[in-house]
């Protein structure tokens, strides 16, 4: 059985007793949103991120999405990427492809991935070209109240340290206004050149997912979640906060564990 709620800010945390369950939560999720955005807009543009994510939205490849889900309205893009390879190991595409796009009737020209010759700068810029022709052709919407995409999607996983993208805890990656997508070359953790989507551009959609499981993440869901007060870190998950759209936290039980409210915790 899940449990759903919302903490203060207005997001909605859904807490599922197993990741099977949370996974076919997600699949319905994403299925239901695909609907409506093709409906609304004749596309689907959605952001993915790489590691346990793209595991956890496996669902979606499997009936009955896989013949109900309008694969050919899907526009698909990376909220960060490694620069990499696109058949490296670290590759979030080759991660994507493997686990999910290689799976269904996807259109290729519709799968924006990132230039895999350039340097993480030059890679950043071209990324970020791209989806300024996408967002005047409006196959990417434009938020009301900024210039930034609105992204009808965007699915995130979250690191045991609150990191969200590659935006990590204390990097000045995260104070970036103007630019769509930034690069670091120092990563903490390996590969350490990136390419990312910023805080404005994640909080500009219409629809922004937080998926976690595992206990060794219950702190930093607890950071991000709770009203822990200004003597904490600031955790980049917890700067996730969509302007004009809405916040879902998909939880394990274990994932949930150290939340305050009562009715989440174990």
């Amino acid at each position: 059985m899940a449990l759903s709620g919302g903490p203060k800010d207005g997001a909605e945390l859904r807490i599922h007793d197993s990741v099977d369950e949370l996974a076919t939560d997600l699949a319905d999720y994403i299925a239901e949103l695909s609907e409506v955005s093709v409906k609304e807009r004749g596309f689907f543009a959605i952001a993915i991120s790489g590691g346990s994510l793209i595991s956890l939205m496996g669902k979606i490849c499997e009936a009955p999405y896989n013949k109900t889900v309008d694969w050919a309205k899907w526009y698909i893009f990376w909220v960060d990427e490694r620069v990499v390879a696109k058949n490296h190991a670290d590759s979030n595409y080759k991660l994507a492809k493997d686990g999910l796009l290689s799976k269904v009737p996807v259109v290729p020209g519709h799968v924006y991935s990132i230039n895999d010759s350039m340097s993480a700068e030059e890679a950043a810029n071209e990324y970020e070209f791209v989806l300024r022709q996408l967002v005047k052709t409006r196959t990417v919407g434009v938020s009301e109240s900024s210039d930034c995409p609105k992204f009808d999607l965007i699915l995130l996983g979250m690191g045991p340290d609150g990191h969200i993208a590659s935006l990590f805890p204390n990097h000045t990656a995260l104070d970036e206004k103007d630019e769509w997508v930034t690069f670091i070359t120092d990563s903490p953790k390996p590969p350490p050149e990136r390419i990312t989507f910023t805080l404005p551009v994640i909080n500009s959609a219409s629809n922004v997912a937080v998926v976690v499981t595992g206990g060794n993440k219950a702190d930093a869901v607890h950071l991000a979640i709770d009203d822990v007060g200004p003597d904490h870190p600031l955790l980049p998950a917890r700067m996730v906060c969509p302007t004009n759209g809405k916040l879902v936290w998909f939880l394990d039980r274990p994932a949930a564990s150290k939340l305050e409210a009562s009715e989440f915790a174990e």
